[in-house]
């Protein structure tokens, strides 16, 4: 009898949606919040998670935070509620810069400082 056990690390983004102005950059944006995780698998199968961690990105300047884990297991279970700014711990300073550029024409978004955008040749 065989059995195939391994251990992997994972990240689930979870449904959660809500407008903020960002602290850090001062711009209008919206908190993507996920979770990662170590689990143990039976044949490939993940049968237990362990080291739950979660956390929060803007998605306007792209600053990451650790979140209450408390929080973080209300968010996973889908409850409605607001993150506030005390419930963040800041984990890093996002893109370099400190702002990404958005194409208004096709979405593309860099953080160069590009005055047209290199995909469609539109005016940032």
């Amino acid at each position: 009898m065989f059995f195939i056990i391994g251990l992997t690390t994972g990240r689930k983004d979870l449904k959660f949606n809500q407008m903020v102005i960002c602290s850090r950059c001062g711009r209008y944006g919206r908190y993507m919040v996920y979770m990662t995780y170590t689990a143990l698998s039976l044949f490939f199968i993940p049968c237990f998670k362990w080291n739950k961690q979660y956390f929060v990105q803007t998605s306007c300047c792209g600053m990451m935070y650790r979140l209450d884990p408390e929080v973080g297991k209300r968010v996973a279970r889908g409850e409605e509620l607001e993150i506030r700014q005390e419930d963040l711990e800041p984990v890093s300073g996002g893109w370099p810069g400190g702002q990404m550029k958005r194409c208004p024409n096709c979405g593309y978004t860099t953080d160069e400082d590009f005055t047209f955008c290199p995909k469609c040749g539109g005016r940032f």
